[in-house]
């Protein structure tokens, strides 16, 4: 794994190629490896681009409420308008902004995850965390346009020793030792044990998972520079990082001498940053009050206050509503510029979270092919199944074809009555027929079958009822999309697929 990279010295190569050999004996974190490749391939400019970065994120919801969070963070207040939807964020953020969001919080979910020993990877995983909502409270402060590639690289600038105390814990504390008996840190102590820096060793492991060169020059260790220097951005998203990083191990234990030194920090890197001491101050407080919520184990965190303010917040299924209504508050926003297809994303997004469903799927009619196929779909499996799921226009007596000749939501309550089994295609037999409910929004424009969405649950949810409330949004949904196709004068249904 390591061996790409070249250290300086032959002690600090031995070190990378036992750690290599360590990676290796535990899978090189086989989570997170998949989780690269979904992300960067959906970073890299492809046809699909803004829904295949939304179905990487939507795949995970931890990573999911994550991203969502910090898109609605003071950071990206500028945008004026409240993010519900991944879809949305990726609109307004763009992919770059939630890949990097994206690879940061997936590798700390993924390390924290597998760790063995909380007594110190987990630890470090923590801090992590807390680097980067300290990054985050300040890239607010600062107004910088820099914020999530800032957010990021303070959660990565420990990454060295986040690989250590995860894959070689004898060896940290080896280090550990080193430093106590040399009053040095475990940085300045790292050289002579390990023949590398501790910074260095995670600049091997991020080259080695191809992490963009923006967040590697992110990640460097950077001090306060002098008075009247010019700072360039990655300069000053690496000074933020150092500072980020330097912050959450004094705030670590929320005590007298760690505040003391955050006090020093903030006025060492104030003049880099371009914001004064006490405005750093109150942004790192208000990280501290967010870090309460974010984190378990660290005494910052209060664990029995955060369990109990867990509690409170349990959802219940009425949840779903507002999840609906936050959607079409986002379809509102975006509805003047947004392209059908991206209102389509959106709505097929908000229906399947809103709803718990299964599997949602959009479908497209094509009329030059005299088709209806499966264009964007989100649940476990469907992507293998969008070939398959594709049928004539031409009037057969089925439910879908009665769904789309009606114009009006249509719920399935159990699919799997006998008497009912007339009435389902073939296609749908042979390709989702695990479900146990569903629902078709029939998207008609001028008149016209556009397509429809097509939302189910399976064997896994208890026996499901919509309520005239639901089915209202979900009308006053299918509407939105609609207006957006009619919009577009001049422009075919099948443009939704784009």
């Amino acid at each position: 794994m390591i061996r790409s990279y070249q250290a300086a010295t032959p002690l600090g190569n031995q070190t990378l190629s036992e750690l290599g050999d360590c990676t290796r004996r535990r899978g090189d974190m086989p989570g997170f490896a998949k989780a690269i490749t979904a992300i960067l391939s959906a970073m890299r400019g492809e046809d699909d681009q803004e829904f295949n970065m939304t179905r990487t994120v939507l795949s995970d919801p931890v990573l999911t409420q994550k991203v969502l969070r910090l898109a609605n963070s003071g950071m990206y207040s500028a945008f004026g308008q409240h993010v519900n939807t991944v879809s949305k964020a990726v609109l307004v953020l763009g992919t770059e902004a939630i890949g990097h969001l994206a690879l940061g919080l997936k590798l700390i979910e993924e390390l924290a995850a597998t760790s063995t020993d909380t007594t110190i990877a987990h630890i470090e995983m923590e801090k992590a965390v807390l680097a980067g909502i300290v990054a985050q409270q300040i890239a607010y402060t600062a107004e910088s346009r820099h914020g999530e590639e800032a957010v990021v690289c303070s959660m990565l600038h420990t990454l060295g020793r986040m690989m250590l105390t995860f894959y070689m814990p004898e060896r940290w504390h080896d280090l550990q030792r080193l430093a106590d008996q040399t009053s040095r840190s475990v940085e300045d102590a790292a050289p002579e044990l390990l023949g590398l820096s501790l910074e260095e060793v995670g600049h091997a492991a991020a080259l080695h998972w191809g992490l963009p060169a923006a967040l590697l020059n992110g990640m460097r260790t950077l001090a306060p520079a002098a008075p009247g220097t010019e700072i360039s951005p990655s300069d000053w998203i690496a000074g933020l990082s150092t500072m980020a990083s330097r912050c959450a191990e004094s705030l670590w234990h929320d005590d007298a001498a760690g505040a003391e030194r955050v006090q020093q920090l903030a006025e060492s890197y104030a003049g880099m940053l371009g914001v004064e001491a006490p405005n750093l101050m109150n942004a790192i407080e208000q990280a501290k009050v967010v870090a309460a919520n974010d984190l378990t184990i660290a005494p910052l965190s209060r664990p029995a206050e955060r369990r109990a303010k867990a509690l409170a917040k349990t959802r219940q299924r009425a949840a779903g509503n507002k999840i609906l209504l936050s959607g079409l508050a986002d379809m509102r926003d975006v509805l003047d510029t947004a392209s059908p297809g991206q209102m389509v994303q959106i709505a097929l997004e908000t229906v399947y979270k809103g709803l718990d469903f299964s599997r949602a799927v959009a479908f497209v009619r094509n009329r030059k092919d005299a088709t209806y196929s499966a264009k964007i779909s989100f649940g476990e499996g469907t992507r293998e199944l969008l070939p398959a799921m594709t049928f004539d226009d031409a009037y057969e007596p089925n439910v879908f074809h009665a769904a789309l000749n009606s114009d009006r939501v249509i719920f399935i309550e159990n699919a799997h009555d006998a008497k009912f089994a007339a009435k389902l295609p073939l296609w749908w037999k042979s390709s989702l027929s695990e479900a146990r409910s569903f629902v078709i929004l029939p998207l008609s424009a001028n008149g016209q079958p556009a397509g429809f969405l097509y939302g189910d649950w399976d064997d896994s949810f208890p026996p499901i009822s919509l309520s005239a409330t639901e089915f209202s949004l979900l009308n006053d949904m299918r509407a939105m999309v609609v207006r957006a196709v009619e919009r577009r004068h001049g422009v075919a249904p099948e443009a939704v697929s784009r």
